[in-house]
C-alpha cells in the first residue's frame, strides 16, 4: 500500500490500523474495506452550487453508516467534491485546492488520478463556482455505475439499482432551478427522488446521508462558512431524517402542523387567569358559555314553533361565536397574561416561546387557581 492510500485509510477508519485489522471485511464503523484496506463507499451524491447565493454543496447517501465522514467535501468560494467507491478522502481537500487555484474540474480529476493505481475503483465528482462539472467512474465499480452532469450540478454514483437512480436526482434538481428555494433544499429532494428509485441496491444493510452547505457570506459556528452540516449517521430512511432535521433546525414550512388556536382548554386558562388576577381582572365575573340548542327547551319549541326556533337557534349561534372570540381564542391579550405569571412564578426561561404554556406553566397556574378558589371559599 502507498503512503497515500494508508493516509486514506487512516482517515477515514479514524485510527491507524494494524494489519490484521486491515484484512477486515467491515471497519469499526461499518464500512466495508477491500484488500488493500480502502473503504468502500457505494453511494450516490450530488455536488452542486447556487449561482445567486454563492453557495456550494455536497449531499450523499449510502447504505453503510456514517458516509458524511469521508465522502462530501465543500469549500465557501470555491466548489464542492464527492470523492466514493475506493474513497481517497484526501481527493476532498486536494481537490478543492486545485479549484480554488482556478483549475478546470476535467483537469482536477485528471490531477488526482493521474498516479493513482487504483484509478479504476475511484468515484469521484467535482464542481466549481463557474458551474463547471466533471466525474470520474472508474472501470472496477460495481454495476450500476455512472455519472450525469447539468446546469451548476453534478451526480455520480456507483452500486446502484439502475441509472433510473441518477435521472430522477439529475431531473429533480433541473426541475427546481430558478425557483428561488435554497440550495439545500434542493438537493435533498433531489437526492429523496433518488433513494425513491431504490438507490443503493445493497438492501438489508445499515444506510445513512449528509449535506454539507459552503456560503462565502455566512462563517457559521465555526468561522468555517459551513452554513449546514447535517449528518444521518444511520437510520431506516436516512434521507427523510435529513429532510426532517433540516426542515426543524430551519424552522421551514412543513416542520409542524399549525392552526388558529381555540376552544374549551383556552376557555379554561382565561378562566384560571381571570380568577387569580391576570386576565382581564375588571370583569366581575368570568361568563358561562350560552345556552346550547340542544336542550329541552329548545327541542320542544323546535316541534312548536319552527320558525320561532330557527330565530332562537341563530341567535345562539351568534352568541356562541361571540363568546368563542372573546373567551375561546388565545389572542394576544391571553398570551400576554400567560408570559406576566410566567415572570411572576420565576418560569421565564431562556429560550421560550411568547405565550408558552406548557406543563410547567399549567401546574403553577393550576395550583395558584385551587389556593385562591379555597381563599375565597374561607378554607
Amino acid at each position: 500500500m502507498s503512503i497515500r492510500h494508508l493516509v486514506a485509510a487512516i482517515v477515514c477508519l479514524g485510527a491507524v490500523m494494524p494489519a490484521a485489522a486491515a484484512a477486515q471485511q467491515h471497519a469499526p464503523d461499518g464500512v466495508a474495506i477491500n484488500d488493500e484496506g480502502l473503504p468502500q463507499y457505494s453511494t450516490f451524491s450530488l455536488c452542486a452550487i447556487d449561482p445567486a447565493t454563492g453557495q456550494s454543496g455536497a449531499a450523499v447517501t449510502t447504505r453503510v453508516p456514517f458516509v458524511g465522514r469521508a465522502v462530501p467535501h465543500v469549500r465557501a468560494g470555491v466548489g464542492a467534491v464527492c470523492t466514493q467507491a475506493s474513497t481517497m478522502v484526501e481527493y476532498g481537500p486536494r481537490g478543492l485546492d486545485l479549484l480554488a487555484k482556478g483549475v478546470d474540474p476535467h483537469d482536477v480529476l485528471a490531477q488526482l488520478l493521474a498516479d493513482d493505481p487504483q484509478r479504476e475503483s475511484r468515484q469521484v465528482g467535482v464542481i466549481d463556482m463557474q458551474g463547471r462539472s466533471a466525474a470520474h467512474t472508474g472501470k472496477q465499480n460495481s454495476d450500476w455505475a455512472g455519472s450525469r452532469q447539468g446546469h451548476n450540478y453534478t451526480v455520480q454514483a456507483n452500486t446502484m439499482v439502475g441509472p433510473e437512480v441518477v435521472e430522477a436526482v439529475a431531473t429533480t434538481f433541473e426541475s427546481t432551478d430558478g425557483s428561488g428555494m435554497p440550495l439545500a433544499e434542493r438537493m435533498i429532494l433531489a437526492m429523496q427522488a433518488g433513494y425513491a428509485k431504490g438507490g443503493d441496491r445493497r438492501w438489508g444493510n445499515l444506510q445513512s446521508a449528509a449535506i454539507k452547505i459552503a456560503d462565502p457570506n455566512d462563517p457559521g459556528r465555526g468561522n468555517d462558512y459551513i452554513t449546514l452540516a447535517i449528518e444521518v449517521g444511520e437510520n431506516a430512511e436516512p434521507l427523510t431524517e435529513l429532510k426532517r432535521i433540516y426542515d426543524t433546525t430551519g424552522r421551514h414550512l412543513g416542520y409542524r402542523s399549525f392552526s388558529r388556536v381555540d376552544g374549551n382548554d383556552v376557555i379554561e386558562l382565561k378562566r384560571m387567569l381571570h380568577a387569580i388576577g391576570y386576565w382581564r381582572p375588571s370583569l366581575a365575573a368570568f361568563p358561562d358559555p350560552p345556552a346550547s340548542t340542544a336542550t329541552r327547551a329548545m327541542q320542544a319549541l323546535r316541534k312548536s314553533d319552527p320558525a320561532a326556533y330557527d330565530k332562537a337557534a341563530a341567535a345562539a349561534r351568534r352568541a356562541a361565536a361571540d363568546y368563542t372570540r372573546d373567551y375561546g381564542l388565545y389572542d394576544e391579550e391571553a398570551m400576554a397574561a400567560v408570559d406576566k405569571f410566567r415572570v411572576d412564578r420565576g418560569l421565564n426561561y431562556q429560550g421560550d416561546a411568547a405565550g408558552l404554556v406548557d406543563a410547567r406553566l399549567i401546574d403553577a397556574l393550576r395550583a395558584a387557581y385551587l389556593a385562591k378558589k379555597k381563599t375565597a371559599a374561607g378554607r
